[in-house]
């Protein structure tokens, strides 16, 4: 059943937040494989960021301990982030001539959308969907 939305208030986005070992390690790898830029690093050394690219913001913690136990987020697909794309092809092909890791190709869903994962450093799961 849904209810009545607060009048005057709206969802402008969402900024997932990836749990990383070393900041520095995943800001070369979201700027260099995937195209995303640094919008800010906090912290000396860095233990907060975010990336971003178009639309797209993915917040970067560090954490020291492991927060997933073994391998649970492949085997469940356990994903981190999802990112809504329009030319999709383009920038699979794009992540492929980067060598970006992917944990899932580019395939045609049963509900209809066009998806891929890549996988980060740190075992992050990101969706592409179009």
């Amino acid at each position: 059943m849904a209810r009545e939305l607060t009048e005057g208030a709206s969802l402008t986005g969402a900024e997932p937040q990836l749990f990383v070992a070393e900041i520095e390690t995943s800001v070369e790898f979201f700027t260099g494989k995937l195209g995303f830029a640094v919008a800010f690093l906090y912290g000396e050394p860095p233990f907060y960021g975010q990336v971003v690219r178009g639309a797209a913001k993915l917040n970067l913690r560090k954490v020291c301990a492991p927060v997933f136990v073994g391998d649970i987020r492949a085997r469940e697909d356990l994903l981190a982030a999802a990112v809504t794309v329009e030319g999709i092809e383009p920038l699979f092909g794009e992540f492929q001539a980067t060598g970006a890791p992917f944990h899932q190709t580019l395939r045609q869903e049963p509900w209809g959308a066009r998806t891929f994962i890549v996988k980060d450093p740190d075992g992050n799961l990101i969706l592409f969907a179009e």
